[in-house]
């Protein structure tokens, strides 16, 4: 599977929304390269959050907290984690979770994660575009848009009782896309991280000598 990071002419260079299988084997690769060409694109002294939404009292929408937990395991790469199956963001605590972030930090990038519902031949896809996300949308709730960018994992079909839907979800499923998210996300993240450490310790030489 080749797919090719265009870039659109009309939106300022700004990547085209990606969507792949999470079981092809070039998918963790792809979307990893996907955020470094984001990530890279940011100043240094950016923070960047990463928010997990979601909530483990229902299968299929327990990615984004699982996406939250691998990464917590993982351990840091030089971002900030809000979201996971211990400490979960979900509808009740969002809005004072990104209050909070943006107390927290100034100007932060933030990338949103969450379950969606979509047709049946895209169940399996994980996808990533420009924006914020909207979570609730698939079961009709209004909730706070998060984030200048989103990752979405399609974990069901939608279109017909989407609440319990999401509630006889598999498992087994979930799990394998959250960890697919959690390796590109942690492997985008620590290459930047690498850079921006090797770029310092550059410029700080260049000024000794």
């Amino acid at each position: 599977m080749k797919i090719h990071l265009s870039h659109d002419a009309n939106k300022d260079k700004e990547l085209a929304p990606l969507k792949v299988p999470h079981t092809d084997a070039e998918t963790p690769g792809i979307l990893s390269r996907y955020l470094s060409t984001i990530f890279n694109r940011l100043p240094s002294y950016q923070r960047i959050v990463i928010v997990c939404v979601g909530t483990d009292r229902s299968t299929g929408d327990s990615l984004g907290p699982l996406v939250g937990t691998h990464l917590d395991k993982i351990g840091p790469a030089g971002y900030h984690l809000f979201g996971t199956l211990h400490d979960p963001v979900h509808a009740m605590n969002l809005s004072d979770t990104v209050h909070n972030i943006h107390q927290q930090f100034h100007d932060p990038f933030i990338l949103a994660i969450d379950a969606c519902l979509g047709q049946a031949s895209s169940v399996g896809s994980i996808q990533i575009a420009n924006g914020p996300l909207k979570p609730g949308a698939g079961v009709n709730k209004e909730l706070p848009p998060v984030g200048h960018m989103h990752m979405t994992g399609i974990v069901n079909v939608g279109g017909f009782m989407e609440y319990f839907v999401l509630q006889n979800t598999r498992l087994s499923l979930v799990m394998k896309m959250s960890e697919v998210i959690a390796d590109a996300i942690h492997s985008s993240l620590a290459q930047r991280f690498s850079l921006s450490s090797k770029t310092t310790a550059a410029t700080a030489a260049s000024r000794s000598d």
